[in-house]
């Protein structure tokens, strides 16, 4: 039996990040393995919608394949015919360390061979900046979107990296137009408690930002009620807090937390979860085979939103 908890409801994608994102120009997106259904069907999507000019990299016969069954002519794309995981994915970080394409995107390949490539001192990727994954979800009918950092890449976060997601998801609400960003330290509770670290570390990062990060409002910690739900925070007299009830993301303290919770904005209200890793010299696309087709156009049109590329 079906939980009653599950949304039925489809999963769209947010025209106004669509718009947001073909404002700036199409950025060359190196999609390693691109020889299989969904990376084809999510490139000619975002081809099509005009934020994403596809640098194709694998087994050039399935991608020639792929593409006459969607019935898209590639003739006029860059194509690198490449022999398996291993070679794909290193030579679309190369491609794009070299500055021959503006985004890296993951195809058809195992996420561990896909980032092992990309963290490779040889692709060129490295910036000295910690490698980030943030999520932005919005919901069916629209509203304001939430950001979670980080729920695909790092296991458990030290301060520093962090410190890194903060500034990384300021800069990423600021490039979507949020002028002063509001973003919230996930913990168990709104008391720095020594026997719960994360909220120990949520008190750290607040004091933190507030003396390092201009044009923000970081608050910690603070439980899951009291980030989303103004009525849970006048209940707990909390309306003093910028962040309160009004955050724009969430930090989370680990990628058990922050996975649970991306998916239940998912699988309980229908969102749309467009991700992007952070961090590196290009913006990166983890796309993975349970992302419907409205989360990988999200995700190139926030990849294109973070390159910024000038027309």
């Amino acid at each position: 039996m079906t939980s009653p908890f599950l949304s039925t409801r489809e999963a769209q994608a947010p025209q106004d990040l669509i718009d947001r994102a073909k404002r700036f120009g199409a950025p060359r997106v190196a999609i390693a393995r691109a020889g299989a259904p969904l990376p084809m069907e999510a490139a000619e999507d975002a081809t099509k919608a005009g934020i994403m000019v596809p640098v194709f990299v694998g087994e050039a016969d399935m991608i020639r394949a792929e593409a006459d069954k969607l019935g898209w002519d590639i003739a006029g794309y860059a194509l690198h015919d490449t022999t398996g995981e291993e070679e794909a994915g290193r030579v679309a970080a190369a491609l794009c360390g070299a500055g021959e394409a503006d985004v890296l995107m993951k195809g058809q390949l195992h996420t561990d061979v896909f980032m092992k490539a990309a963290v490779s001192r040889d692709a060129g990727l490295r910036t000295g900046q910690r490698f980030v994954h943030i999520f932005h979800i919005t919901h069916p009918d629209g509203g304001r979107p939430i950001l979670i950092s980080d729920a695909a890449v790092n296991v458990a976060p030290d301060l520093a990296t962090r410190q890194s997601s903060i500034i990384e998801v300021k800069d990423l609400l600021n490039r979507l137009g949020n002028d002063r960003p509001k973003i919230a330290i996930l913990s168990a509770t709104e008391s720095a408690i020594p026997s719960v670290p994360s909220s120990m570390d949520g008190q750290a990062l607040a004091a933190w930002a507030r003396e390092n990060v201009d044009g923000v409002d970081v608050s910690g910690p603070l439980a899951f009620d009291l980030i989303m739900s103004p009525k849970a925070v006048a209940t707990k007299k909390l309306t003093a807090d910028p962040v309160a009830g009004q955050a724009d993301a969430i930090i989370v303290p680990d990628i058990v937390s922050g996975n649970a919770l991306f998916k239940a904005f998912v699988y309980l209200t229908g969102g749309c979860a467009a991700g992007v890793v952070t961090g590196a010299k290009v913006p990166i696309l983890l796309t993975s085979r349970a992302d419907p087709p409205a989360a990988r156009i999200a995700s190139a049109a926030l990849a294109s939103i973070k390159c910024g590329l000038a027309k």
